[in-house]
């Protein structure tokens, strides 16, 4: 067992949506666990007595490491031509129809061998982790057959085991309907088919699908939902993203730890997902990609107390995005979201949104002890820079990285 001291910083603690400063507290981890949070002073004899390694900061600033709650970082291929067609007027149903999108991803991802998937994989992960992230979600959903979800949640795992990161898998098998297929029941059922396998190799954390006119219904998702939560595992929905079909409050209805985009929510989808503690994920990377004019109802969701996280959304197409800190500033430029919901949003509510609350997000006594340290005067700097990264230090479960 190792007891660590971290002296000479700024805290920014994030136990709640606040950009108050802490100035004068230190942070002791015992493993990689913070033991103490507070100031020098108060800090317990007996557990003053164990400390191994003693850090002084500089007086330098420390958040939580940030948490990255929603990637589609796991995939084969290019869609760099997309841009250029979008730039041209095509939208993204249009793109879709004509067999780009998801599908055209589908077709390079199933051409990838594990190696491949991971080794691309790892460049954009790198990205995450150099801004400060210990935490990252990465969804299959581009294989739609077992063999290549299968091939892409191993892949995700590998990440975790190359890299010293926290990954989460999801399950994204209901994102689309598979090339040439046009029976979307039909896909539902392999989906069904899949989700128990899946699980029983520890290879799922948890279950989302893509409820939108150009995916799956309401009841279709319902049907994979009721699958989910019978094996015991979470779920999340890509929601009213394009248009409202009610799938947040659908999600709501299963305990969803999330619903994500947004963009057409309506009040009782809110209402819905704040009676069931579900987390609003905000993606303004698709938004700002697709040239989106349509808003999260971002008065309405803070009314009704719902937890606003923010995630890069990255992905081949809509978000090829791979840095948090430009996220925030998306965030509060796109959405106008404060520095304190922004900030919130890429740790405490990250953390929620993939129902590791209790763990991760704050710096808090008993959680574990992810940090990133930077090199900046004011919180405000990392939401309010653009091409800057501040980062010194990254400690992820008490260790420096």
């Amino acid at each position: 067992m190792t007891v660590t001291l971290y002296d000479g910083l700024r805290l920014l603690p994030l136990a709640t949506a606040s950009t108050a400063v802490v100035e004068g507290a230190v942070i002791v981890a015992r493993d990689d666990r913070i033991a103490y949070v507070g100031p020098r002073e108060a800090l317990p004899d007996t557990l003053e007595n164990e400390i191994a390694v003693s850090q002084d900061l500089g007086g330098r600033l420390v958040t939580p490491g940030l948490i990255d709650c929603h990637t589609h970082l796991v995939f084969g291929g290019d869609r760099s031509p997309e841009f250029e067609m979008r730039l041209e007027g095509a939208s993204y149903e249009e793109i879709s129809r004509a067999g780009g999108g998801i599908a055209s991803t589908v077709a390079a991802t199933r051409a990838a061998s594990e190696e491949t998937l991971v080794a691309s994989a790892l460049r954009r992960l790198d990205h995450l982790l150099a801004e400060g992230a210990t935490t990252v979600e990465v969804k299959s959903g581009y294989g739609l057959d077992l063999e290549t979800e299968r091939r892409m949640l191993r892949a995700a795992r590998r990440l975790g085991e190359e890299r010293g990161v926290r990954i989460r898998t999801t399950f994204l098998g209901a994102h689309a309907l598979p090339p040439g297929e046009t029976d979307k029941d039909a896909h539902i059922e392999a989906v069904l088919a899949m989700l128990p396998v899946l699980a029983a190799e520890g290879l799922v954390d948890a279950v989302d699908g893509f409820c939108e006119g150009i995916a799956f219904s309401v009841a279709q998702m319902e049907r994979v939902f009721a699958r989910a939560t019978s094996l015991g595992l979470p779920v999340k929905l890509h929601a009213e993203q394009l248009s409202n079909l009610g799938g947040a409050a659908m999600a709501a209805g299963y305990g969803a730890i999330s619903a994500d985009h947004l963009e057409y929510l309506d009040e009782a989808g809110v209402a819905a997902m704040a009676k069931a503690g579900t987390v609003a994920v905000l993606l303004p990377g698709a938004f700002y990609m697709l040239r989106e004019t349509k808003l999260p109802p971002l008065d309405a969701l803070r009314r009704q107390g719902v937890p606003l996280a923010l995630s890069t959304d990255c992905n081949p197409g809509t978000s090829p995005l791979t840095s948090l800190l430009l996220t925030m500033n998306m965030g509060a430029t796109l959405f106008r979201m404060t520095v304190a919901e922004c900030l919130a949003g890429v740790t405490l509510n990250a953390a929620k949104a993939l129902g590791l609350g209790d763990d991760l997000g704050s710096i808090e006594p008993g959680k574990v002890c992810d940090l990133a340290v930077w090199d900046v005067d004011h919180p405000a700097e990392l939401v309010s820079r653009l091409g800057f990264n501040p980062l010194y230090a990254r400690l992820w479960k008490g260790l420096p990285q």
